[in-house]
């Protein structure tokens, strides 16, 4: 098939006789899909109705000449790429001048030479090519970046996403009162053993998607996971006046959630409030991580309580303790803490 074949042309003339002679040349030439205006009207509402390829546009018309249907085309930002060849019986240097001020691609005058019409159909043809190839480019291009931006608001905080977008970076930051909570499966070593990667990762799966609802429901940010354990903050990027009591109660309701997903597993969950500071790392794998005494804090809490409790120091209890129902655990030997007194938060009052 030739390009002309897969051409669609709109010829705009008022004269019927023009319309026999035009379509014997244009099919001499393969172009076989071409449509025919009687004026400059018809063709305005031709092209608002079907899609074309060409224009062959006559100046000399009734109603809209050829000088208002071209400027009427290059003002509107839906057609304005169509290439439009101006035909004239009137040799006219002036006519032809103001046609390629107004956009058209080129003149055309009759009577019609078969080889210089070929020529100039072929050129706009080819100018049309080049034009769709870079819309393609361009589209595919925008579709890429916005899967690339999806991407990134997966990994990152939406904030720290938009942060990296404009300029290009992330600057670290240092925050005052950060709530973490580190939530862990009981057992999930023993669990994996005997059974199939896919039901381990399946449970997983659904256990990270029930406790990323209760996440949002507290308006907190998921940080990470480290195999079977949960890492989530408030107060990070969405404003927290009492963050620690935030993640105590997201807490227990992930401890609450998780026999619900799994019958065979229970949660242990550690949390602490305090300064941590927070960035992104890597270079080719973005990882946005927070770090600092209320992180390492947080995580020896998750280790230290039982199964199906929250559990902090005594010092956070005491910033909670008129809103929680709990139990002193005692003093315990926390890595890099030394022996502190540790509290199980079981519910709330």
């Amino acid at each position: 098939m030739s390009e002309g074949e897969q051409s669609s042309l709109l010829v705009v003339d008022d004269e019927p006789f023009n319309h026999t002679l035009i379509k014997r040349l244009l099919d001499a030439e393969g172009y076989t899909d071409a449509t025919f205006a009687e004026n400059g009207r018809q063709a305005l509402d031709m092209l608002q109705e079907s899609k074309f390829d060409i224009v062959l546009l006559d100046i000399e018309m009734p109603e809209l000449n050829g000088f208002e249907v071209l400027e009427s085309i290059k003002a509107d930002l839906n057609h304005r790429h169509i290439p439009v060849i101006m035909i004239s019986g009137v040799e006219d240097t002036e006519s032809i001048a103001k046609c390629i001020e107004l956009g058209a691609e080129d003149y055309l005058a009759k009577p019609f030479n078969a080889t210089i019409l070929r020529a100039r159909l072929g050129a706009c043809v080819e100018k049309k090519r080049l034009r769709d190839q870079e819309k393609s480019h361009l589209d595919q291009i925008r579709t890429e970046k916005k899967k690339a931006d999806e991407l990134l608001t997966v990994i990152l905080p939406s904030s720290i996403a938009s942060e990296l977008k404009a300029t290009g970076k992330v600057q670290p930051r240092g925050y005052d009162k950060i709530g973490m909570l580190f939530c862990d499966i009981v057992g999930f070593t023993n669990y994996c053993s005997g059974r199939s990667a896919e039901e381990v990762v399946s449970g997983l799966q659904a256990l990270f998607t029930k406790f990323e609802e209760i996440n949002t429901k507290y308006q907190m940010e998921k940080i990470k996971t480290i195999g079977d354990e949960f890492m989530a903050a408030a107060g990070l990027t969405n404003p927290d006046y009492e963050p620690l009591l935030t993640v105590v109660k997201c807490g227990l309701e992930m401890a609450a959630a998780a026999p619900k997903v799994n019958a065979d597993w229970k949660v242990r969950v550690g949390v602490h409030a305090g300064p941590l500071v927070a960035g992104i790392v890597g270079d080719q794998k973005y990882q946005f991580d927070v770090w600092g005494d209320t992180v390492n804090v947080a995580a020896r809490m998750a280790g230290a309580g039982n199964p199906g409790a929250v559990t902090m120091t005594h010092d956070s209890w005491l910033e909670i303790e008129s809103e929680c129902q709990g139990k002193m655990l005692g003093k315990m030997d926390i890595k890099g803490k030394g022996e502190i007194d540790v509290v199980e938060c079981t519910g709330l009052l």
